[in-house]
């Protein structure tokens, strides 16, 4: 499989061959996170940043309640904590929620990268951009839709964030996570979440059966989530 880092990047811009061997030098270091695990953890000052090759992670932090809130999923092609490299001491945790494969990324590796390849930084930046944009948008759907809206919200993001990489195909992908987890990252218990995705599939947008989601009318479940993928920066430019 392609270095899923070097799909995302050239989604949205080209990369120049001495830019293409830099980012296939990010996937070096690669180790496995068994499901559970947590990659980085509140409180920790890492010296390299983790980059998904494969699976599901998730951001989140521990309330004083003992819940888990998520405020991101992560998956092939994402760097879960770029921002480590200027932000210190971590102010979350990242665990895995699936077997992950990661890329341990030094972050001397990525100050040379911003002192000689000022274009891949751009990139790189664009990155920490688009991730705080994905979560704004959360915010905005758990701020005024309703629950199943902001569920439509999540899938319609995933769906298109899978497919840029090459994960999801004919309005179909794997999401090998559970309810909770979903619940977890929209502030919704189980039973809600589950309660949602059957009037989902009640209305006739979508099934989530098996591990394996399948959007039944994608213009019926934008419609819903009010969902426009502008902040996902798709389109192919300079930077």
């Amino acid at each position: 499989m392609p270095n899923p880092l070097q799909v995302s990047l050239e989604r949205r811009d080209r990369l120049e061959p001495h830019e293409v061997a830099i980012v296939e030098r990010l996937a070096e270091r690669s180790k496995l996170v068994p499901a559970g695990t947590d990659m980085v953890r509140e409180g920790e000052s890492p010296q390299h940043s983790l980059l998904m090759l494969s699976g599901w992670s998730a951001r989140y932090n521990i309330l004083s309640d003992g819940k888990r809130q998520i405020s991101a999923l992560h998956i092939a092609g994402d760097f879960v904590d770029l921002h480590s490299l200027l932000l210190k001491p971590m102010d979350h945790s990242v665990g895995a929620l699936t077997d992950c494969t990661v890329a341990e990324v030094p972050h001397t590796l990525l100050r040379d990268i911003s002192a000689t390849a000022p274009h891949l930084t751009r990139m790189l930046w664009m990155l920490t951009v688009i991730d705080a944009a994905i979560f704004r948008r959360w915010l905005v759907a758990s701020g005024h839709l309703p629950a199943p809206g902001q569920i439509a919200h999540c899938f319609c993001d995933l769906f298109v964030r899978l497919s840029v990489v090459g994960l999801a195909e004919e309005f179909a992908f794997d999401l090998p996570v559970s309810q909770a987890d979903v619940g977890d990252a929209m502030g919704l218990s189980a039973v809600h979440v589950n309660r949602c995705l059957k009037s989902l599939r009640r209305d006739g947008l979508l099934r989530w059966h098996g591990g394996r989601v399948t959007i039944l009318d994608w213009d019926g479940l934008r419609a819903l989530a009010e969902f426009d993928a502008a902040y996902l920066n798709l389109e192919r430019r300079d930077r």
